[in-house]
């Protein structure tokens, strides 16, 4: 009598069990969403850095040290350095510009070198550059995105040696640079009378593993409350820039393991909503990387499965926590990047090894989406596969029609195309997310108005209007700013998406609607500058317009 009565509830505790609990093959669906498309075979320079500009063009640029590339410089020009450690005279280019619409490259004239530097772009605009290597290292370079435009250079603008440093830019316009190889300190750009000086931050040096350096290219963040989030190795601090404290120290990441350079997984700052509220919550996700010692690992010739696991934390809390997650996937030098309707694309990297020359192995040609929003264990959706390895020095941007640039491999030295395991790749691809899918078109909006480079101003009410072609749901509309970011090294600098309020949906005519949403009120919440502005609906997003808020 006892067994009959156990047995119809043990079936009964399975199956409540088996409903709320996913399983792992739900968990890490297959999925098999997104398109790849070959757009240049080559554009003659390796995407080791690239940041998109209001004018739908996009600078890249490798390295000035790196021998002869396949785009020569326009009018017979040529860089003459005596500095440089490869070539005193190049008549190649080292940058380009690609133009997104017209798939064409423009030669740009680059004449410190910009290996392994960092950048973040202007209220105005222009892209502010800084550091690098050799006679790079204290460059500030600026490109304003102009028709005929090149970059204009201070070689000794910055106060320290910028190489592997962040950079991010602040509420007030100013560009923070972050660290780098041996710098345990920031400093400002544009410099004032009171910020022309270094200021020291000894979480770096803290941070740092003299012999591997896990600490360089650290993610940065600006928090909601105007401090930065910043990580380095496996720790985190809260930064009051303006007073050079720390104002929080974060629990370390679970498991000890490095994520910074060359260790090299990557974070993103999570999709920031109801922003009218009194407290805004932010979340940083950073995911992937390489377990310790597998820098030492693989220059002796062992590489060592990277880590699979992914760290959430909610920076605003008054007692923040490590939640851990798997991913369906290991990954180390995967790029992480916001997604118009707020999902997080992770793509690019390796299963095995580090960042480094020719240290990456076992290529991870599968993206996969991440839905923060899901509940934790369904949140993981692994995508089409592409056929081109992408290690160490690729880099992915997100462009203005939702489709994702790829570009850059060359875990070895010069522009080697034989005779190495993983040649230099001058290609550039498009990933398309499924939402750009055909079979979605009836449900993909169109902006109307405002036109593209619409000014904002913090706090304003707008009004976006939009045609649907197929039924609206007006529960599933959202309006989304997403700031364009500065990719290299697996981490986008700059990068973050906000979720704007309201969303009260109107009808004007046939298929044509309003929807009423309020910006951004202070920069804290968005610094000032250039963001590309979408309407989703149903989480397939528009083709976004450029707008301006300040």
């Amino acid at each position: 009598m006892a067994t009959s009565t156990w047995f119809p509830s043990f079936l009964v505790w399975l199956l409540l069990f088996l409903v709320a609990t996913p399983c792992r093959s739900l968990t890490h669906a297959a999925g098999g969403g997104g398109k790849w498309d070959l757009l240049q075979q080559s554009i003659g320079i390796s995407a080791m850095h690239m940041q998109l500009l209001n004018n739908d063009r996009v600078v890249i640029f490798d390295r000035t040290d790196f021998g002869e590339s396949k785009l020569p410089l326009p009018d017979g020009k040529c860089r003459n350095d005596p500095n440089d450690t490869v070539l005193t005279v190049d008549c190649t280019a080292h940058s380009a510009e690609y133009d997104v619409l017209s798939k064409s490259i423009r030669p740009l004239m680059v004449l410190t070198d910009v290996w392994c530097s960092s950048g973040a772009v202007s209220p105005d605009g222009r892209l502010i550059q800084t550091g690098g290597f050799n006679d790079g290292d204290h460059a500030v370079r600026i490109f304003t995105p102009c028709n005929g435009c090149d970059w204009q250079e201070n070689s000794s603008g910055l106060l320290a040696r910028r190489w592997y440093a962040t950079n991010h830019i602040l509420p007030d316009g100013r560009s923070i640079i972050i660290g780098g190889r041996r710098q345990f300190n920031y400093e400002f750009y544009p410099k004032s009378s009171s910020t022309n000086i270094l200021f020291s931050l000894p979480f770096l040096s803290q941070t740092n593993d003299p012999k591997i350096e896990n600490n360089l290219y650290p993610f940065v963040h600006l928090n909601v409350d105007g401090n930065l989030f910043i990580f380095a190795n496996n720790r985190a601090i809260l930064l009051d820039y303006t007073k050079n404290a720390v104002v929080k120290t974060f629990p370390q990441m679970p498991g000890g393991d490095p994520r910074s350079y060359p260790s090299t997984g990557s974070s993103v700052l999570l999709p920031l909503k109801n922003l009218q509220q009194s407290s805004v919550e932010a979340e940083v996700l950073v995911c992937g990387g390489a377990p310790k010692d597998s820098y030492v690992q693989a220059k002796k010739g062992k590489f060592v499965r990277a880590l699979d696991t992914c760290g959430r934390i909610k920076i605003t809390d008054a007692s923040p926590d490590w939640s851990m997650e798997t991913m369906p996937l290991a990954r180390v030098m995967g790029d992480m990047l916001l997604l118009p309707n707020g999902h997080v694309l992770i793509i690019n990297g390796a299963s095995s090894g580090t960042a480094g020359w020719e240290l990456g192995r076992e290529p991870e040609l599968k993206p996969v989406i991440y839905r923060p929003d899901n509940p934790s264990g369904s949140r993981f959706e692994v995508q089409n596969p592409s056929s081109t390895p992408r290690l160490y020095h690729s880099t992915a941007i997100l462009l203005r029609d939702g489709r994702v640039l790829v570009g850059g491999n060359n875990p070895h030295r010069y522009y080697n195309f034989t005779g190495v395991l993983y040649p230099t790749d001058l290609s550039l691809e498009a990933f398309s997310p499924d939402y750009l899918d055909s079979k979605f078109s009836t449900l993909r909006p169109k902006i109307l108005s405002p036109g593209s480079q619409a000014q904002l101003s913090y706090g304003q009410r707008l009004s976006v209007r939009f045609s649907v072609s197929g039924a609206l749901n007006d529960k599933w509309v959202s309006v989304t700013m997403v700031s364009p970011s500065f990719t290299t090294h697996s981490f986008s600098m700059n990068q973050r998406l906000l979720v704007l309020d309201g969303g009260k949906v109107t009808p004007v005519s046939s298929s044509v609607y309003d929807v009423e949403v309020t910006a951004p009120n202070s920069g804290f919440l968005a610094p000032s500058g250039y963001y590309l502005l979408f309407v989703v609906h149903q989480e397939i997003p528009s083709e976004g317009i450029w707008v301006n808020i300040k």
